[in-house]
């Protein structure tokens, strides 16, 4: 519905003599919301395993890292350079990539763990 809203021109029109202040207020509280939803998804998460503190660590260091020197990717081809010059996006591409290594795919370390845990056990 948002979409459809905003391909009307006089509704854009309208949006644009919102008050600056106004529009800072509301993004205060949009951001908070968003920032407090993450942390809400992030207290379900087993910090106990090394390999979720590893994925947090780098997401969260990769989307400041592109924020604060955002010419670390110049020498990359143009095409990498649309997905690495947002700190947001390149943070969530190395999570959603770092998640799916460490655990989705599952690793011989793990599968062997388990076996040495269940012949304990029995």
């Amino acid at each position: 519905m948002l979409v459809v809203i905003g391909l009307v021109p006089k509704i854009g029109a309208l949006t644009t003599v919102i008050p600056s202040s106004v529009l800072g207020g509301a993004m205060i509280a949009m951001f908070g919301m968003v920032i407090a939803a993450g942390i809400k998804m992030l207290s379900q998460v087993d910090f106990a395993r090394q390999e979720n503190l590893l994925v947090i660590a780098c997401s969260v260091g990769m989307g400041l890292g592109v924020t604060v020197v955002p010419d670390i990717f110049l020498k990359l081809p143009e095409s990498l350079q649309i997905l690495t010059s947002n700190g947001i996006v390149a943070g969530s591409i190395s999570a959603i990539f770092l998640n799916i290594l460490f655990n989705m795919i599952p690793s011989k370390r793990r599968i062997n763990h388990s076996v040495v845990l269940e012949k304990k056990a029995s």
